[in-house]
């Protein structure tokens, strides 16, 4: 796949930090994540994961430093924000009442496409997704892996700049997260930047870059490849192994 273009980022923040009380959630992060880019954002339970996306989806303030998502703001412009964003978790969604193509334009309507745009939009990605042939079936007839290529075409109807991933492969088969995964490439070839939260370690290592937190901290970022080598690890679930261990030695539920 073509490398990113990382002069041009899509995400990018500075001394980001999120103290809830004497909890410190997020503590000084700086990150970058380029247009086009797919990018892991790895840690166990309690490192902070889920406050850092919250914070750039602009459903949380930080308490101090900076962060810019698509251009905007996430603390002065975080409508913005959230028009040029996409977010899809293993839940899913969906209204398992309404067919997949009502499904699909009700999300479009929801992110503002309206009229012919609206159908051209979801002609092209019905298309690029492969669900031609179950647009009459309801959602909630759908397996687990079609469900959840239903839900990613919901969070990319408008085109957003950036689409979140949290977990959203679990309890699916092999071979549907292998298409999923294609997908995603398939988005990322596009321009769509793609972060992606797993406690798959497979799917990390298709990831082209990842960031490793711990107990609010960043602390490793880098390709697959350069993790391993900085953790002195053979691969990236040793990493993550370690690090859940210390942090449940530390104190943090893990």
């Amino acid at each position: 796949m073509t490398s990113p273009d990382r002069s041009a980022a899509v995400v990018r923040t500075q001394a980001l930090h999120k103290r809830f009380g004497t909890l410190v959630a997020v503590a000084g992060l700086d990150l970058e994540i380029a247009r086009g880019e797919v990018f892991g954002l790895l840690g166990p339970n309690g490192s902070g994961k889920t406050t850092t996306i919250r914070m750039l989806c602009g459903l949380v303030l930080p308490t101090s430093g900076t962060a810019q998502v698509a251009g905007f703001d996430i603390t002065t412009d975080a409508e913005s924000v959230r028009r040029r964003i996409g977010y899809m978790s293993q839940r899913y969604g969906l209204y398992d009442e309404l067919t997949v193509f009502e499904n699909l334009r009700f999300y479009a309507s929801v992110y503002g496409l309206v009229g012919r745009a609206r159908e051209r939009r979801l002609e092209q990605h019905i298309e690029a997704l492969g669900l031609g042939g179950r647009l009459t079936q309801r959602a909630g007839t759908l397996s687990g892996g079609w469900k959840q290529r239903l839900a990613l075409a919901c969070a990319t109807a408008h085109e957003p700049d950036l689409v979140f991933l949290d977990e959203p492969t679990a309890g699916v088969d092999p071979a549907a997260r292998r298409t999923f995964w294609e997908i995603i490439y398939t988005l990322a070839r596009g321009g769509t930047t793609v972060l992606v939260t797993t406690h798959y370690m497979d799917e990390a290592e298709r990831c082209q870059r990842l960031a490793f937190l711990s107990r609010g901290h960043l602390i490793g970022v880098g390709t697959p490849a350069q993790i391993t080598e900085q953790f002195h690890a053979k691969t990236v679930e040793d990493v993550f192994v370690m690090l859940q261990q210390r942090d449940e030695q530390q104190g943090v539920a893990g």
